[in-house]
């Protein structure tokens, strides 16, 4: 999850960058002004610190986030997918923001009170001489109001994890550094080049689109396994059922083969028996033939 969110949080941050140019453009121009003393190395020194500055001002406002994610939401978040639609939600949101509507100038005019007084801390930082002056500055650039910076808070809210907000804010704060740093020229050819290829808007209907599949392809992959599993399991009974009708019945076989076993045995035992007793049952029949059968066996003893 992290890793997704990473990248969709520098891809709002360089092609925000136009807004970013308009929003600071004249903080830069200030600080720029203010170095006119110094070294072009130390220069490019102190610029680099007060954009080390704004990065750290991004990634604590992100590890605030991750703790309002962590403690607010987390708990109406377990153990269902309400993670992953309110992040769908917040990746649409800003892509609508980035399309031009303005739903969060609001909150612009909220942090536009913490801005103002920020004002006498502020003005203690000019010039711009030393890298502390600049380190300072940069931490105070942080907190300027920014739409952007907004929706980037939210997907480091949603995140649920300290951690992972305070690096999607590094990596918005990373997006911008290339439109902020570059000289006057530069900075006039990528505003073109954005506006040319309107890439904002590009970025805009991706960040929306991918919202849309964060929320809709789970469900959908979820309701296709669903009824292929039912599927599967009907083909499993109806071939497990083929199979059975058309093995043999082995049981029946058996208790035929039992029975005729014992018919045979039966039969064969009556057999036998009518064999051996048959002839004396026969000869006791008749009476006289009992008669004739003593006397013979009395003339048999006489002799």
């Amino acid at each position: 999850m992290i890793s997704p969110l990473l990248v969709a949080g520098f891809a709002m941050g360089f092609f925000g960058s136009p807004h970013c140019l308009g929003m600071c453009g004249g903080l830069v121009t200030a600080f720029g002004l203010s170095m006119q003393q110094v070294s072009t190395t130390k220069k490019r020194a102190l610029i680099a610190t007060y954009h080390l500055g704004r990065l750290i001002s991004y990634s604590f406002l992100g590890i605030v986030a991750g703790i309002i994610g962590t403690t607010v939401l987390a708990p109406i978040m377990v153990g269902n997918s309400l993670p992953r639609i309110l992040l769908g939600a917040v990746l649409v949101f800003i892509g609508l923001s980035m399309l031009g509507l303005p739903f969060l100038t609001r909150l612009e005019k909220v942090g536009m009170g913490v801005w103002k007084k920020l004002s006498p801390l502020r003005q203690k930082v000019f010039p711009l001489t030393t890298f502390p002056r600049a380190l300072t500055a940069g931490l105070l650039w942080g907190f300027l109001p920014c739409g952007l910076v907004y929706g980037a808070l939210l997907m480091a809210a949603v995140g649920n994890d300290i951690v992972s907000g305070a690096m999607v804010m590094f990596a918005f704060g990373l997006g911008t550094v290339p439109m902020l740093v570059a000289t006057q020229e530069t900075v006039g050819w990528l505003h073109k080049q954005i506006g040319r290829f309107r890439l904002r808007q590009l970025n805009g209907i991706i960040m929306m689109l991918s919202g849309i599949a964060v929320i809709f392809v789970p469900i959908i992959m979820k309701q296709l396994h669903s009824g292929h599993g039912s599927h599967s399991a009907h083909g499993d009974h109806s071939s497990h059922q083929m199979i059975t009708d058309t093995m043999p019945d082995h049981s029946n076989h058996a208790e035929h083969s039992n029975h005729a076993e014992h018919s045979n045995h039966t039969g064969h035992s009556e057999h036998t028996g009518h064999s051996e007793h048959q002839p004396a049952d026969h000869q006791y029949d008749n009476p006289q033939m009992i008669i004739d059968h003593d006397a013979h066996a009395d003339m048999n003893h006489n002799h």
